[in-house]
């Protein structure tokens, strides 16, 4: 790892003290001079602070030799052009695959879903999950499922089990459509997702629930991409009420409303 190496490299480059960097990053001056000098291995906190401080990605910070990078490649980097940052780099996914040498579909119920925040690139942990196969998806692609929770994603009911492709390449994400989203702070997130990695180096994220505001997630802080496929689930989707049913509904609502009001001015 050049994590220290690099740290160090960054923080002469922009003619910054220690005491500048920590004092930015709230820290410690002898913290951020244990992890320059190696003395002691930062925390995820940590790495993602750095990771924003400098505009340059976990990955990168952590994999590359930043001092043997040529001057222009490096300045593409400071100018947001990190392939990881972008997402068109190779990632390495672990998995597993039956007697018959055919990818299985690992399950990510609730309990586990904590667990995979930190463990999704360790084969060990990969290889505890449940598995299961799907005859109709193809045996070319990889896919996963994982248990949602909550009510941002309705009509698509709470701890149904959504399963999505592998996206290797981020750049590839199509506008509208629903991905399953492993983030450093927000852990696993199902969304309907807006791309701007090409431009602000981010996914917009939308609830189908219009209760919930559309928010960022910057690409530091994406670990994994999953795109839709289908979701199972025992309950029955709400109906959709027609339109003059939708109305009679309101103006009942308004009605009650009315009432209420009217007890309310008559104590």
């Amino acid at each position: 790892m050049f994590f220290s190496s690099n740290i160090k490299f960054l923080r002469k480059r922009k003619g910054r003290t220690q005491d500048d960097v920590a004092f930015a990053l709230k820290m410690k001056r002898s913290t951020l001079s244990g992890y320059e000098n190696e003395v002691s291995q930062p925390t995820i906190q940590a790495l993602i602070a750095f990771s924003k401080y400098y505009g340059i990605a976990i990955d990168t910070l952590l994999k590359v030799d930043l001092t043997k990078i040529s001057e222009s490649h490096l300045s593409q980097l400071e100018r947001g052009g990190d392939v990881y940052l972008k997402g068109s780099n190779i990632r390495i996914l672990a998995t597993t695959v039956n007697n018959d040498d055919i990818e299985n579909i690992e399950l990510v119920n609730e309990k586990a879903k904590a667990g995979y925040a930190t463990g999704f690139a360790d084969p060990e942990f990969i290889k505890e999950l449940p598995v299961f196969h799907l005859p109709f998806l193809s045996k070319q692609k990889k896919y996963r499922t994982f248990q949602i929770t909550g009510d941002s994603m309705l009509p698509i009911p709470p701890k149904s089990w959504v399963t999505g492709e592998f996206v290797q390449d981020w750049n590839t994400i199509i506008n509208g459509h629903g991905y399953i989203i492993l983030t450093l702070e927000e852990g696993i997130v199902f969304k309907i997702v807006e791309n701007l990695i090409n431009t602000e180096h981010k996914l917009r994220l939308y609830s189908l629930n219009p209760l919930y505001e559309p928010f960022d997630i910057h690409v530091n802080d994406i670990k994994e991409v999953w795109k839709f496929v289908n979701y199972i689930s025992n309950e029955i989707p709400d109906p959709v009420l027609p339109q003059d049913d939708l109305f009679k509904v309101v103006s009942g609502l308004k009605k009650d409303i009315e009432k209420l009001k009217s007890k309310l001015r008559d104590k």
